[in-house]
């Protein structure tokens, strides 16, 4: 992958979009499940920052994810995941009559993605002729094969985001705390009618 952080042109595509989640799962499960994903997508997976910090509250984990995947040899394709669990605990809880070991806390998944074009080092591209290319793919017409750098990430980022929603609804119906907003609509309801026929 070229080093886009001092050369190139860098498009964002996608930009702070969050995952948020409160309950029971499992930490290695959540990883794995992030990593298959993305090299299911032809990502190489690449870690800029990691930490664990332990309190009181529980294990605090940061994780800064930057994979990438190479289109051609001047485009290149990023995703940031910045991964953050606070207040991570073991629980026990019974499911189909098993005792299960979850971790429990909150967990934040925010996405940023981009593609990133160096045309700087290619033959022929003079510093005119870049500008102008860069203008006029900004103000009247994109050109077809970097459009679609930019909908197979926003296909890429839909995939990741996805495999992550799919694991975390898993573990919502093994949650015996969790109250689904269908649950507390329907107990309401219920009061509400058995109020109203003690009102008659």
């Amino acid at each position: 992958m070229p080093d886009y952080q001092n050369h190139g042109e860098r498009n964002l595509v996608i930009n702070h979009r969050a995952i948020h989640y409160n309950g029971i799962f499992h930490v290695k499960e959540l990883f794995e499940s992030i990593n298959l994903a993305l090299q299911e997508k032809g990502y190489t997976l690449r870690d800029k920052r990691n930490e664990e910090v332990v309190s009181e509250a529980g294990k605090n984990y940061y994780l800064e994810l930057r994979p990438f995947k190479d289109k051609t040899k001047y485009v290149s394709l990023v995703i940031k995941l910045v991964i953050r669990l606070r207040n991570v605990t073991r629980v026990i809880q019974e499911f189909d009559g098993r005792q299960i070991t979850f971790d429990s806390g909150n967990i934040e998944i925010v996405f940023d993605a981009w593609s990133y074009t160096d045309y700087e080092a290619r033959w022929g591209m003079r510093p005119f002729a870049y500008f102008m290319k860069g203008f006029f793919n900004q103000w009247f017409y994109q050109m077809p094969m970097e459009s679609g750098f930019t909908g197979d990430l926003k296909n890429d980022a839909a995939f990741v985001h996805s495999a992550i929603k799919k694991l975390l609804s898993s573990y919502r119906k093994r949650d015996l705390k969790y109250v689904s907003e269908e649950d507390v609509r329907g107990e309401i309801e219920k009061d509400v009618l058995a109020a109203a026929s003690v009102n008659e």
